[in-house]
């Protein structure tokens, strides 16, 4: 491996090497045809579309029709570029030059990799901000068909779409995020802290889910997850692209550059494998039969997207499957193979991303709108009311949320690829954990997919089932599946000074913030208490009639059920585990407040979110506040039977803790001859003589007065 990329007046390149990448790594002029290939992907396919079309009513001008999608894709690839950069220093590359340092010491400095990661993604940052603002008022101008203007009615109208707008409001978040977080990629350098600005750049997907021409369809919720989790893993992909080709020439001169395309070549399977089954669901949703897919010019368009993301697909498995391993092995010419692979993934993946902006902009062959006369379940939830509940329908009626059908199945994906792992590495895995993990995940997507979740909108007592269900039935599957502690076990520790899954597991489970959320007396503390919080505050209210609001309610409480199993009869590895005693009597006080918040709503006579479920106009089953009250009866009932097995399982696991010890004490006292058994003899021994001298002289004195 050399030790510095030459310069190509030093190794001039052959023709082959010219077509993309040398050894040394992607010419600059070659990163620019990538962003050339983004506008012309984007201009050809409005043209195709005639998305960029005058209108013969309310055009806001050429200006507008052209510079709002120009202005999407500059938002698109900075915001994957800054997700990338975040990526990259905080999960692929080392922190310091010191092997296995987390901060500078002793002289060292930050790896020109990490810095120049960084730099890269707040230079994307400033570029990201300035596009959302760009698009906030090139939109504002295209929804209100007005030319930009320095007026002052433009800016009062501009002011009012910002705030009271839908897509307004969520452009201004968009623009606030981007600039908090390229604020912080300028000042912080903390692992952790870029941890957290990656996840708050993530966020930044949601407003822009939100307002997806796609979540106007039929399926408003199933559209806009599906959406969501589309930008989420084109993000991470694009992203990496971007760095792996900015960064190409400084990894070229390491010895980083097959851990570093290892690492992110396994990152950018499951990326692709999400953009395209995300894009697969989107596309089915807003294009409903073939004449459509094949016939108008926007199923088209998804034809040639969905074809270009197959061929990045192989392109990414040429990568892992042929070009990486043979980095070590045949030095530069597979370096130079790589480079040009990567190089053509780059144009290609320029265009494609320049037609999905264009798709933005374009509208689908059969709009769905909402009728003047929507009926008022679908006013308030997107959907109209399934039908009357019966026992069977606890089984056939499915409504898919596929962000939890995505989590549900990189659960298992994952779960099996370490078990597997652990396998092939000769050591044993318990099956009854896969069992009970699979059977968790089941659970899991029942809850959020199935009849729970369809009922639970439009009944006060199946969305009762639904949330005891889903903190309480499918954690206690999900805790027994250890799979923290398969994970620690399955994958391989770093010593090159960055953190992977595994070391940012263990930061996590060290942390002060895993010490609080985790320690017993709070996590019983937030598992009873919010129940009381959520139900008797307007959150409820929020979580029913908004699609974020709702997912965040299925968010919380999976995760405030997870961790106070976890407390209870977990085996993963924790901060602090409470004394047995403990945790039966923080179940028993659990117990107690579910029967008084279950009798509490039995007892009430006020209708909770009284808005939402008073105004379904719902003709069949109880009335609003019969079935809320019927409500409570599931919240006593389901919420006591799952907490009591969660206590028959740690009288269980008390006894063998205490069988445990006293064989320990047997195997002890074996290998000592039961030396601490014949020190207690010999101590009450003692003991008796000493009684025995004092009753003596006592006896003595007694006889001499």
């Amino acid at each position: 491996m050399p030790s510095a990329a030459k310069t190509p007046s030093q190794n001039p390149a052959p023709a082959s090497v010219a077509a993309g990448g040398s050894a040394a790594g992607i010419s600059p002029a070659w990163q620019w045809a990538g962003l050339a290939a983004l506008f012309a992907g984007l201009v050809v396919a409005l043209l195709f579309s005639g998305a960029a079309a005058a209108r013969s009513v309310s055009d806001p001008g050429a200006l507008v029709r052209w510079g709002l999608p120009i202005s999407k894709g500059l938002h698109n690839v900075s915001l994957a570029t800054v997700i990338g950069g975040l990526i990259f220093a905080t999960g692929i590359l080392p922190r310091t030059t010191g092997r296995g340092r987390k901060y500078p010491k002793d002289g060292e400095v930050e790896h020109p990799l990490f810095t120049r990661s960084l730099a890269v993604a707040a230079i994307a940052g400033v570029v990201w901000t300035l596009s959302a603002v760009s698009v906030l008022v090139l939109t504002f101008s295209d929804v209100a068909g007005l030319g930009l203007s320095g007026d002052a009615q433009f800016t009062q109208s501009l002011v009012y779409f910002m705030t009271d707008i839908e897509t307004g409001r969520a452009w201004l978040w968009v623009t606030i995020i981007a600039a908090v977080v390229t604020t912080a990629l300028f000042g912080v350098r903390s692992l952790t802290a870029l941890a957290l600005t990656l996840v708050l750049a993530v966020v930044g997907l949601v407003p822009t889910a939100l307002i997806g021409h796609s979540s106007s369809s039929s399926d408003h919720e199933g559209a806009i997850n599906s959406l969501g989790l589309h930008l989420l893993g084109v993000s991470v992909w694009v992203g990496g692209i971007v760095m792996l080709v900015l960064l190409s020439r400084m990894l070229s001169s390491t010895d980083l550059t097959e851990p570093v395309l290892r690492r992110f070549s396994a990152l950018a399977g499951f990326a692709f494998a999400l953009v395209l089954a995300s894009g697969v669901i989107n596309a089915s949703i807003r294009v409903t039969n073939w004449a459509d897919l094949f016939g108008s010019a926007y199923g088209q368009l998804i034809v040639a997207k969905t074809l270009a993301t197959l061929a990045l697909g192989a392109i990414g498995f040429m990568h892992r499957q042929w070009v990486i391993p043979q980095l070590g092995r045949r030095g530069l010419s597979a370096k130079r193979v790589l480079w040009q692979l990567i190089a053509v993934e780059l144009l290609v993946m320029g265009a494609t991303s320049g037609v999905a902006v264009a798709l933005g902009r374009s509208a689908p062959p059969e709009p769905t709108t909402y009728a003047p006369d929507a009926s008022p379940a679908f006013i308030l939830t997107g959907y109209e009311l399934p039908p009357e509940l019966t026992p069977e329908r606890w089984l056939t009626e499915w409504r898919l949320d596929w962000l939890w059908i995505a989590v549900a199945v990189f659960g298992l994906v994952a779960y099996i690829l370490g078990v597997a792992k652990v396998r092939r590495r000769g050591d044993k895995w318990n099956p009854l954990h896969t069992i009970t993990w699979v059977v968790g995940l089941v659970v899991l997507t029942y809850i959020t997919s199935g009849p729970p979740a369809v009922y639970g909108r439009v009944l006060f007592s199946a969305h009762m089932v639904d949330h005891m269900a889903l903190t309480m039935v499918a954690p206690i599957f999900l805790v027994l599946g250890a799979p923290v502690t398969l994970a620690l076990r399955a994958l391989p520790a770093r010593g090159d000074g960055s953190r992977g899954i595994r070391e940012w597991l263990l930061v996590f489970v060290h942390s002060k913030f895993s010490q609080l959320v985790t320690h017993p007396i709070f996590a019983a503390g937030n598992f009873a208490g919010s129940i009381v919080l959520f139900y008797y505050s307007d959150a409820f209210g929020f979580a029913m009639r908004e699609h974020v609001g709702h997912e965040l309610m299925n968010v919380h409480f999976a995760l405030t059920g997870y961790i106070f199993v976890l407390s209870m009869i977990g085996s993963d590895p924790l901060p602090r585990r409470a004394p047995y005693p403990m945790r039966l009597l923080l179940l028993l006080a659990t117990m107690g407040f579910h029967a008084f918040f279950g009798v509490a709503i039995m007892g009430g006579t006020g209708l909770l979110a009284a808005d939402y479920f008073g105004n379904l106009g719902r003709a069949w089953g109880p009335s609003a506040i019969a079935d809320q009250q019927m409500g409570g009866a599931v919240a006593w009932g389901i919420g006591e039977v799952p907490t009591l097995l969660v206590a028959i399982g740690v009288a269980i696991m008390w006894s063998r803790s205490d069988e445990r010890e006293k064989r320990r004490v047997d195997r002890a006292a074996d290998r000592n001859n039961d030396a601490d058994l014949n020190a207690y003899n010999d101590m009450f021994a003692k003991l008796a003589e000493r009684d025995a001298r004092l009753a003596d002289r006592n006896s003595k004195l007694e006889g001499r007065s």
